[in-house]
């Protein structure tokens, strides 16, 4: 019975099946030609058919062996790639990249790894996803293979690696009655209100902290979690956007803004790309995590590694 067979007398069957000869299948195999004669015996005598049948000075397939042949390919590439036997090919990777993190990078970052990444696998499909705090204690458990957010620290009990850092700035609108000042003082902060981003990691809470040192108060016009609204708002109006310098970097052309350095020295912010460490040792995922963080790193004009 074919429930009989072993894995290696498959591999033999696939051989001579290809090679149509006994003494070609030994030498591919690298063991003798009576091995092989035995094993293709014992191979006969399991299918209960001759599989190959000698023709003059060679072989032809029986109907068997000819549809054996097509169903053994497909099956000893399963085997090869469960057990790791396989290179990771980008170009047949069939999955979906669930990405998570700030609407700033589902907006102007994540179109173009898409495109970064479409051409070189073209099989692969993405999907994105809001970041959530709560979510590095539950990756694991979420239908999410990378995540970039920004964190004093590596997360403990996750993987990552460091996309880079910079410091918070202020930005405001071109004609804004400070956009032609030099420099940005503390009177200004006290002056205007504040257009607040209240996703994500903790953005601004050191500015409340350095005006209160001073006796003053941050007056907040509106608060949102969304960065793109926040722009639309900053544009719109005379309030104040403390947001990251890279960010405004990128944005400051593309949205008529002037970039403002604050007048104190404000902490740094650190951009980790995570992952679940079930994912550390998948090649497929490596290879993706590679490519984003590469495109990542060079979004950010300034990076420290």
């Amino acid at each position: 019975m074919a429930s009989k067979t072993n894995l290696n007398l498959l591999y033999t069957l696939q051989v001579l099946l290809s090679e149509k000869h006994v003494s070609r299948a030994a030498s591919r195999l690298n063991v003798t030609q009576s091995a092989v004669s035995r094993q293709l015996s014992q191979l006969r005598d399991i299918y209960q058919d001759p599989l190959l049948v000698r023709e003059g000075s060679h072989y032809v397939l029986t109907p068997r062996a000819i549809q054996l042949s097509a169903e053994l390919e497909k099956l000893l590439e399963e085997i090869q790639r469960v057990l790791g036997g396989q290179e990771f090919d980008p170009k047949l990777y069939d999955q979906t990249l669930t990405f998570s993190s700030s609407d700033y990078v589902a907006q102007y970052i994540f179109p173009e790894l898409v495109s970064q990444l479409s051409p070189l696998a073209p099989l692969l499909k993405f999907s994105y996803r809001l970041w959530e705090p709560k979510l590095l204690q539950k990756l694991g458990d979420e239908d999410v293979q990378l995540a970039s957010t920004m964190l004093p620290s590596a997360p403990e009990s996750l993987c990552s690696r460091k996309i880079g850092e910079d410091v918070p700035v202020v930005v405001v609108r071109e004609g804004h009655p400070l956009s032609s000042k030099s420099e940005f003082t503390f009177n200004d902060l006290e002056s205007y209100q504040h257009i607040r981003i209240s996703a994500g990691g903790d953005k601004d809470s050191f500015l409340d902290s350095a005006m209160k040192e001073r006796g003053l108060e941050r007056r907040i016009l509106v608060s949102t979690p969304f960065f793109s609204s926040a722009f639309a708002m900053v544009q719109q109006s005379d309030g104040l956007l403390t947001l990251p310098e890279h960010i405004a970097h990128n944005l400051e052309k593309r949205l008529s803004l002037r970039t403002f350095s604050l007048p104190f020295s404000p902490p740094t912010h650190q951009y980790w790309l995570i992952w679940h460490p079930k994912y550390e040792q998948d090649p497929a995922h490596k290879w993706v995590r590679d490519k984003v963080l590469a495109y990542m790193q060079s979004s950010m004009y300034s990076v420290k590694s």
